[in-house]
């Protein structure tokens, strides 16, 4: 019995501490993105976000390599998380994709500091040195493509005109995403970014649509 229990005992304290370090994991990243929103990339300290923690600096490397890979694991969750609440399946029609962007939006309004990082480290890794520039390449790529594939088959099923740019509609759309987010970042307070983007999207959909629909109410 004494040897089973023992075994038993191991294992329960192996996922215990299994858990310890993905809670201590999560909340080395969830620092890392006030960090890199005050401060961006380069100027952001690995010592200070570990004494944040209540870490050492060492402790922090055993679970991230380097503070480029802790930039990297801070987008990738950020853009898992996003992945899987709002584009888990593909958007049905084109009304769909801009309401789903639309709770993006919500969404993002409720977390000021990831907002922030986000615009800062984009404006940064127009470097192509910087670390996260090839990840915010396949972003945009993804992202624009995404949308498109909708739009694609929103033209092929007759809710779209014919002839719209998908692509070109696509790459708008993103940039006024951005746009709307720089603003509001700004100005948390007196700008209503999730507003101005459901007013852009149901003037552009009404513009676009061969029946002139717009976002559904509540959207």
């Amino acid at each position: 019995m004494e040897p089973k229990e023992s075994a038993r005992t191991g294992k329960a304290a192996g996922r215990g501490s299994y858990a310890v370090g993905d809670e201590r994991r999560s909340r080395i990243l969830d620092a890392a993105v006030e960090h890199f929103a005050q401060w961006g990339f380069h100027a952001s300290s690995l010592a200070r976000i570990a004494k944040d923690v209540g870490i050492t600096q060492g402790g922090l490397l055993h679970h991230f390599r380097s503070k480029e890979d802790l930039l990297v694991q801070v987008l990738e969750r950020t853009e898992r998380q996003d992945k899987e609440r709002f584009f888990a399946e593909e958007s049905g029609t084109a009304v769909e994709c801009y309401a789903n962007l639309v709770r993006l939006h919500e969404h993002n309004a409720a977390r000021l500091g990831r907002t922030r990082m986000f615009n800062v480290l984009l404006a940064e890794a127009g470097d192509v040195g910087h670390p996260a520039h090839a990840y915010f390449v396949r972003r945009y790529a993804e992202l624009v493509e995404v949308m498109a594939a909708s739009f694609r088959h929103a033209v092929r099923s007759g809710e779209l005109r014919s002839g719209t740019d998908v692509v070109g509609l696509a790459e708008e759309t993103a940039a006024v995403m951005d746009g709307l987010q720089l603003q509001w970042v700004l100005d948390p307070k007196g700008f209503d970014m999730v507003g101005r983007f459901r007013q852009y999207a149901d003037r552009l959909l009404r513009a676009v649509t061969v029946e002139g629909v717009g976002l559904p109410d509540g959207s």
